[in-house]
């Protein structure tokens, strides 16, 4: 239902059955799936992919060019999965020459003022509190939860279920199925209860954190722990899955276990 107060270019694609409030503005080179809702207000602008049964909420801005000063105008898209809400003020830039695109999964919740930079990797499922800000690059794994007003550095990745206490800066990458908090960031333990939520056994559970005992709470440094995980403990899914965000980490990982009163313990950098 297109209303007549809203303007959609004539090269746009947009489902039948996608409604659009007054004041819409919707760009050329757009693909709107077919049950997706757009509020009042609200700019999808040039190379915004965006999926079935979405919600993009008023003032919303998706598809806006890079806040990049390497971006020389190349055509990048913005891909928007399945059942993605997109809340008030949110602003999502698309890609640049580097990924060509920036991607959201399905079924993923971007609150209230978030930003979501150029080329960052959202996966399924991941929750983004209100003025949560990614900059450029960042990958995020299925089901994890960014707080409101956490600030992510560019090129970090954070884990599959993994949690990021609200106001954080996250400067280092956060491993999957962890809890993160503190200043600096630290590892404060394991996302049980979201573990749990998700169908995860407390024997899956208490594997997990036994890995994370031996990287992030004892005096070792990553390398030495990796290997003692590797030769003491069983290989299981989650436990590959830990290894291979580590091996695969460029930036480093978030500190360890930091005890009440005291700044040291293990070191997760």
């Amino acid at each position: 239902m297109n209303q007549p107060l809203s303007y959609v270019h004539p090269q746009a694609k947009i489902a039948k059955n996608v409604v659009i409030e007054p004041f819409v503005n919707i760009e050329k080179n757009v693909e709107i799936a077919e049950g997706t809702w757009i509020g009042s207000n609200v700019n999808i602008m040039e190379g915004a992919r965006i999926g079935k049964n979405c919600k993009i909420y008023p003032g919303a801005v998706v598809s806006a060019i890079p806040q990049d000063l390497k971006f020389q105008g190349e055509e990048t898209i913005v891909r928007i999965g399945d059942n993605t809400s997109i809340r008030e003020f949110v602003t999502i830039s698309r890609g640049t020459i580097a990924n060509h695109e920036t991607v959201l999964g399905k079924n993923c919740l971007i609150m209230a003022c978030a930003h979501v930079a150029h080329d960052c990797i959202l996966g399924d499922n991941v929750i983004m509190g209100n003025g949560a800000g990614l900059a450029g690059h960042i990958e995020i794994g299925d089901f994890a939860i960014v707080s409101g007003m956490v600030a992510v550095h560019q090129f970090v990745k954070i884990g599959e279920h993994a949690m990021i206490a609200g106001g954080s800066l996250v400067r280092k990458d956060v491993p999957p199925y962890v809890k993160a908090a503190r200043e600096p960031l630290s590892y404060v333990g394991v996302n049980s209860i979201g573990l749990r939520r998700r169908g995860f056994s407390n024997q899956v559970i208490n594997e997990i954190q036994d890995v994370y005992r031996k990287i992030f709470q004892q005096k070792m440094n990553v390398t030495q722990a990796v290997q003692i995980v590797e030769a003491e403990l069983p290989a299981t899914p989650e436990r590959d899955k830990i290894l291979a965000f580590i091996n695969n980490s460029t930036r480093g990982l978030m500190k360890g276990y930091i005890g009440l009163g005291r700044r040291g313990g293990g070191n997760g950098e």
